[in-house]
């Protein structure tokens, strides 16, 4: 599967304008990962104690949330 070719989460008809695609599902599913990682404290715990810079925890969190995006985009396909 190519992660940038996704479909896209809410797909449109196109108009006399054109089509506008919108956000991948991948994106999708990301944003979402991310919203319910963000939003358990617990987690927030635990990257605190890694000692990492708020950047790299930033960047930490984003990588996690499009693995999990990528798990779910798998397991749509299986």
């Amino acid at each position: 599967m190519n992660k940038d070719n996704s479909a896209p989460a809410f797909p449109s008809d196109s108009n006399e304008f054109g089509s506008v695609l919108g956000m991948s599902l991948r994106d999708y599913f990301a944003a979402k990962a991310l919203q319910g990682y963000l939003a358990n404290a617990w987690q927030a715990e635990t990257l605190d104690s890694l000692g990492e810079s708020a950047a790299q925890q930033m960047e930490t969190v984003a990588e996690i949330s499009y693995a999990m995006a990528d798990a779910m985009l798998a397991a749509r396909s299986a």
